[in-house]
């Protein structure tokens, strides 16, 4: 097993790195070997390093690189099952289970995500309308415990609904076994549709949920007045045998389809915005506004590969690659949309965004007692770190997303306060008592389960 003394570790998003021991397990007994070892400061599993928040990092304590251990084992070809390593990302998955007439029933808008990650998290992505989370599809896993046992976990146990969304403080999850999608091709018939203000937005994505797989919703967070919540309803079917041209329906299946891109704008037209080049608010505001008033109003049929379309979907592209800012996910269920539009006109008139917001309709929430998705709406934003005033803007969206029944995104926090966890999370004192149960010593950890106290 590799092991690197202590080094600096980040993750996506501001925050400075943290220091801990990291250890590379290049198999499970390495890995049960790394549990039974581990320091006072406890250890935490780790995949590709993509959370934004606090959930893989134990500042002074063990961090476990599960990214070597990403094989595949089976493929159920005709039923559409997987046996995989949880260190195998997504992305390396549905490169590997497309040619047999399989996806992943859950696309990260990232290209890092692992398997592994997926479960502590319980992933959403753009069809949570349809499909739900990922647990949904999830059925068995194996789960390293803290005596460095190994646990095969089914569907419908305490312990599948804890590790589910459970941020890795159950365990390490080594394998796991999946349900695919079927899909026909490798390419998506794309589109989007123009909307005025947030409720023409909300309106537009709820009609792309009643007819597409994939939708999701781009909003424009520095637009004030009557164009407050303005942006652009994205949606995307997987494309039948039918909707190819000749020289892709030879190779329906291929992983990577070549198709043209987009059209590229002359470098330079377009500044890059980076925390160290910011651009004022006016500036910005109508950066925003010529590529809004530059969208077609509605467009249907585009096709797209899976790889260029589904980061586009689920934020990759709307939200940047997150350097510098401070992450935010909340949601909040149907009936509480005024709420909804009071955060989207409290974060314009505060006016530090400096890329869209993303909005989804989420589906039938998951067994897992500490995921996010609930059936309602999810906002996801980006902020910049050294947005004056930042702290106490997100304080008083959380306090209005919990008086409303709503919840933060624990799997990218890294600053909400632990006094609001109990209405956020009403399974919480149940996932309290089964992780002091199957971890009495506390010996999975992160600086988030410390933060607050779970």
């Amino acid at each position: 097993m590799a092991v690197d003394t202590t080094v600096p570790l980040t993750g996506r998003g501001r925050g400075a790195p943290t220091a801990a021991r990291l250890l590379r397990p290049r198999s499970y007994e390495e890995a049960a070997e790394a549990v039974r070892d581990c320091g006072h400061r406890g250890a935490i599993a780790r995949g590709r390093g993509r959370a934004p928040g606090d959930t893989a990092r134990d500042t002074g304590g063990d961090v476990l690189d599960m990214s070597a251990l990403d094989r595949v084992h089976a493929i159920d070809a005709a039923g559409g099952t997987v046996l995989c390593d949880a260190g195998i990302t997504l992305h390396r998955l549905a490169e590997l289970v497309l040619p047999l007439g399989w996806f992943v029933p859950v696309p990260p808008g990232a290209e890092r995500v692992t398997v592994g990650g997926a479960v502590g998290a319980d992933l959403h992505g753009p069809n949570h309308h349809r499909a739900g989370s990922f647990a949904r599809h999830l059925l068995a896993f194996e789960l390293l415990t803290a005596d460095g046992a190994v646990h095969v976990v089914d569907r419908g146990t305490p312990l599948f609904d804890a590790t589910t969304g459970g941020l890795g403080l159950t365990g390490v999850v080594l394998t796991a076994t999946l349900q695919l999608q079927p899909v026909a091709t490798s390419l998506l018939l794309t589109g989007s549709a123009r909307a005025t203000d947030l409720d023409d937005l909300m309106a537009r994505l709820c009609d792309a949920d009643l007819r597409h797989t994939y939708a999701s919703a781009r909003v424009d967070l520095l637009a004030r007045g009557a164009a407050t919540g303005r942006g652009t309803v994205l949606h995307a079917d997987h494309a039948p045998p039918e909707a190819l041209p000749a020289r892709l329906a030879r190779r329906p299946l291929a992983a990577r389809p070549q198709l043209p891109g987009p059209p590229q704008l002359p470098p330079g037209l377009v500044p890059q915005l980076t925390p160290d080049r910011p651009l004022g608010r006016r500036a910005l505001g109508l950066l925003h506004d010529l590529r809004h008033r530059a969208a077609p109003r509605r467009r249907a049929g585009t096709l797209r590969g899976l790889a260029a379309a589904l980061p586009v979907l689920d934020g990759g592209h709307a939200l940047g690659r997150g350097e510098g800012t401070v992450a935010y996910r909340c949601a909040v269920g149907h009936g509480c949309e005024d709420v909804l539009r009071h955060l989207v006109r409290r974060v314009a008139e505060q006016g530090c965004a400096t890329r869209p917001g993303l909005l989804k309709r989420f589906g039938e929430g998951s067994p897992g007692w500490l995921s996010f998705p609930a059936r309602g709406w999810g906002l996801s934003l980006e902020l910049p770190a050294r947005a004056p005033g930042l702290t106490a803007l997100l304080d008083e969206l959380d306090e209005e997303v919990a008086a409303a029944g709503g919840r933060v995104c624990l799997a990218r926090d890294s600053r909400v306060r632990p006094e609001l966890l109990d209405a956020m999370y009403p399974l919480l004192d149940d996932f309290r008592e089964l992780r002091a149960a199957v971890d009495p010593g506390s010996v999975f950890t992160s600086d988030l389960a410390r933060r607050l106290g779970l």
